[in-house]
């Protein structure tokens, strides 16, 4: 008879207990699961940055992509590496010099420079002053283009478009084919009078249809040089404070002085208010002169006005005390004339 070993039932197989024991250990499956959650996790935090696109496989990116713009640098212009701002281009400089005359020396004092650019687009063109200068023969550094230059000397002035190219030094010579005028005041016939007393306006030698004339320059004095363009003009001499002018027509010439003297036929006048011939003049008078034809002349108030009037017949008018005096009288080129009024 055969020994027999003895065997122990077989217990009952729990099925869960069989998974465990024959797969995958937890710790592994775990380690997987967090591979797999992060790999997918990164591109959807990717595609959700701003400015990142999302990937998609069905498009097709075609042609060249640009560079995103760079911040302005420090000149306003938006630069990158493949990209580099267009060079300024180079300045131009332009020379200046004036002269009198064609074959006069150059002016060496006394003229101003100014600079003008048309401002674009407007209708008509607006010059825009640029620069000023009052070297004599001054040199400017200006970017390339087309100016007006005007140059002035005294009440003489010229003004010519001039181009500058780029790079280039442009000499520009002006001449203003200028003359001097000096004015000379005379009181009667050879008389002179003080510079103080009398001022003088120069205007243009053509009137226009109705007599008028365009004033150049007003407000001189006797002895003075003015400076204008070569030409024809009309001068009116003032002495005093009432109707003693003259005028005339005068012609400057270019790289000349001219003198002019122009001669009053008038005279001094004092008003004079009195009691009795000879006597103390009265305070607080109010005077007028009038025309013969009854054109006022002067307003004036005191005891002892004076004034500067053109040869002619007057009648002057006194206010004193509420009551009216009036005289006829006569002025006399180059003769000192007292008019008494007496009380009466």
């Amino acid at each position: 008879m055969e020994h027999m070993t003895p065997t122990r039932p077989k217990e009952p197989v729990d099925p869960g207990r069989a998974t465990r024991r024959n797969g995958p250990r937890p710790s592994l499956v775990r380690a997987i699961a967090a591979v797999l959650f992060m790999a997918l996790l990164v591109p959807m935090s990717v595609a959700q940055q701003p400015g990142v696109p999302s990937w998609n496989p069905e498009v097709e990116v075609r042609g060249r992509i640009d560079p995103a713009p760079t911040a302005p640098n420090a000149w306003g212009a938006s630069a990158t590496p493949d990209r580099p701002s267009p060079p300024r281009p180079a300045e131009a400089r332009l020379t200046l010099s004036a002269y009198l005359t064609q074959d006069g020396e150059q002016i060496d004092q006394g003229v101003i420079w100014r600079v003008y650019t048309e401002t674009p687009g407007a209708e008509p063109p607006e010059p825009r002053l640029v620069a000023t200068n009052r070297e004599p023969a001054p040199t400017l550094a200006l970017p390339p283009g087309s100016y007006l230059v005007n140059v002035g000397f005294g009440r003489a002035h010229l003004t010519r478009r001039v181009t500058v190219p780029e790079g280039k030094t442009t000499d520009e010579r002006f001449v203003l084919n200028a003359g001097g005028l000096r004015v000379t005041a005379l009181l009667g016939p050879n008389e002179k009078m003080p510079d103080l007393a009398v001022t003088y306006d120069v205007y243009q030698g053509d009137a226009d249809q109705l007599g008028g004339r365009t004033r150049v320059v007003g407000g001189l004095r006797p002895s003075v040089i003015v400076r204008l363009n070569a030409g024809l003009y009309h001068l009116v001499s003032t002495m005093g404070d009432a109707n003693a002018t003259v005028s005339a027509d005068i012609t400057v010439e270019a790289g000349k002085l001219t003198d002019a003297v122009m001669s009053h036929h008038a005279a001094r006048v004092t008003l004079k208010l009195v009691t009795r011939p000879g006597g103390e003049a009265q305070a607080d008078t109010q005077w007028t002169v009038h025309t013969m034809l009854g054109d006022l002349v002067r307003e004036t108030q005191g005891a002892l006005p004076t004034h500067i009037l053109s040869a002619g017949q007057y009648i002057a008018s006194a206010r004193h005390g509420g009551r009216l005096y009036q005289r006829q009288f006569t002025v006399v080129s180059g003769e000192t004339a007292h008019v008494e009024l007496v009380m009466q």
